[in-house]
């Protein structure tokens, strides 16, 4: 758990799109990147993948439960996805690597969009960010985990500062997590509304 989110200059990726959760323009945003998802999605599933969310932390940590609240959220909303990692049952640093092994073994092709929190720069607290490619999680407390995910959510919880690094995990508010656990979970269930939309418009 725990990606230390530094700001990249040189080394833009492909899709890279950021999300102030309760920002002005926050449904405008969302609207665009569950568009964006539901294209990869739709390419992925022309390639026969299955689409697996792999939500990674602790809810025995404020600063580490984002990863399962959107994974339980998730699965309360009944998303047509497959989903690992909730509050009941949360992917952490102790069975990641079985997980991610049992994915593997179920599904041939997996595209897995994976979902972390992470501390970052000040300014970027309250920030959504969706990429291509892996994060690596627990980079941000120097844990040795192996990178996960095709394209990956991190919720920027917490910045670092004078104190400890693992410090922000006591240090985080629930009211930012909750808003940035909601933020990504809207953009998910938007994929699922959009696929009903043009299914009744095909019927």
């Amino acid at each position: 758990m725990s990606y230390y989110y530094k700001k990249e200059q040189n080394n833009l990726e492909k899709y890279s799109y950021n999300l102030k959760s309760n920002g002005s323009t926050e449904e405008k945003d969302i609207e665009v990147l569950a568009l964006k998802m539901k294209e990869i999605i739709q390419k992925s599933s022309r390639e026969d993948k299955d689409i697996v969310f792999l939500c990674i932390g602790s809810d025995r940590y404020v600063g580490d439960s984002l990863g399962p609240l959107v994974g339980t959220m998730l699965k309360e909303s009944q998303v047509p996805f497959c989903v690992y990692g909730t509050l009941e049952e949360p992917v952490h640093a102790f069975n990641l690597k079985l997980i991610l092994k049992e994915i593997n073994k179920q599904f041939k092709k997996p595209l897995i969009f994976s979902i972390d929190a992470s501390i970052g720069e000040k300014n970027q607290v309250g920030y959504v960010m969706f990429k291509e490619g892996p994060l690596t999680p627990g980079k941000a407390l120097e844990k040795m985990l192996p990178e996960v995910g095709d394209y990956h959510f991190v919720g920027v919880v917490n910045y670092i500062d004078p104190l400890p690094t693992s410090q922000f995990l006591n240090d985080t508010r629930l009211f930012t997590v909750m808003n940035l656990a909601k933020t990504i979970v809207k953009v998910i269930t938007k994929i699922k509304v959009y696929d009903n939309i043009s299914e009744e418009k095909e019927s």
